[in-house]
């Protein structure tokens, strides 16, 4: 049987999944910390912006990530740096690199600019990793990351439709969302 356990950290969602069976504790905490270890390794990285989105599932040292980023080099950067990770046995590198388009960086901007010069996403766009992450595919705008109520996450999302985007995915998750996910895996 397989548990899995959520580490989020500036908008970065991180999941381990570990077993139950045998020497569970052990494994478990093991993964739950490489995860964590993910996300501060991530979070470190200078050129990982609020235009890149990545995620990382954990399973006995076997990590694989996903996600989005803006440039190759970053793709690469993120992966070298993941596989150094103490307790680390392999890394599936499944990250995707977003299109060169003027128009799609022009959305980007805007919308980063609406939401983040917004009063009520002061206290985000103070923080050295603002958590609310807006990747641009095609004219199409998916918005991720952790905001403190569904009054942000609305509100996030109410000022990114207004630039002209063919779509907005609003998976943005809330403290609370996030705080319960914890709680369950433990």
């Amino acid at each position: 049987m397989w548990k899995m356990i959520s580490a989020c950290a500036a908008g970065l969602l991180l999941t381990a999944n570990v077993s139950l069976a045998g020497s569970a504790g052990q494994d478990e905490r093991k993964d739950f910390q490489i995860a964590k270890d993910i996300a501060k390794s991530v979070q470190r990285y200078t050129q990982f912006t609020i235009f890149d989105d990545i995620s990382a599932n954990v399973k006995d040292g076997a990590v694989t990530l996903t996600g989005k980023v803006t440039m190759p080099y970053k793709r690469n950067d993120i992966e070298k740096r993941i596989a150094k990770l103490d307790g680390v046995r392999s890394v599936s590198d499944q990250i995707s690199v977003l299109p060169v388009s003027q128009f799609d960086d022009e959305l980007r901007y805007r919308i980063a600019r609406s939401i983040y010069n917004n009063s009520n996403f002061w206290n985000y766009a103070i923080m050295p990793n603002p958590p609310i992450h807006i990747v641009v595919e095609h004219g199409r705008v998916t918005l991720t990351g952790v905001v403190q109520s569904n009054v942000d996450r609305m509100l996030a999302r109410s000022l990114a439709t207004q630039f002209g985007a063919l779509s907005v995915t609003n998976a943005l998750k809330t403290d609370a969302e996030v705080g319960d996910g914890l709680a369950k895996s433990e």
